[in-house]
């Protein structure tokens, strides 16, 4: 798009030539017309900025999909370990959780959570 910008410029300043008179307002016309590309690029790159500063910051998605996993990972061992072993004796049956699909998802949560404070430690993460 600049380079088209550049391409009109040439004839544009030719079309002043013949049409104004005046040189110093030929000279600053010609003047604002050449750094009509470089405010147009500079503008576009100003706005690419402002949407690189909105890609950049998390959303509540983002910042929240692990600790709901977790609290569902939670949530099944509960039901699994804790109420109904509980219940059992007053006759009630209780769902349970499936583990071989609970478990592998936690393992990897916490696999990440460990390489993670690893790299905390060595100092290899983001926030040093």
């Amino acid at each position: 798009m600049i380079s088209l910008v550049d391409k009109l410029i040439g004839p544009v300043a030719g079309i002043l030539d013949k049409v104004i008179q005046d040189k110093d307002l030929k000279q600053q016309l010609a003047h604002d017309i050449s750094t009509m590309a470089d405010k147009h690029s500079h503008e576009v790159m100003l706005a690419q900025l402002e949407i690189n500063k909105e890609e950049a910051k998390g959303n509540w998605f983002q910042s929240s999909w692990r600790p709901a996993t977790a609290w569902v990972c939670v949530l099944g061992f509960t039901v699994n370990f804790l109420i109904s072993p509980l219940a059992a004796p007053f006759g009630f049956v209780v769902p349970q959780a499936d583990m071989s699909i609970m478990m592998p998802v936690l393992m990897g949560m916490l696999g990440l959570a460990g390489a993670r404070t690893f790299e905390r430690v060595k100092g290899v993460g983001k926030d040093k």
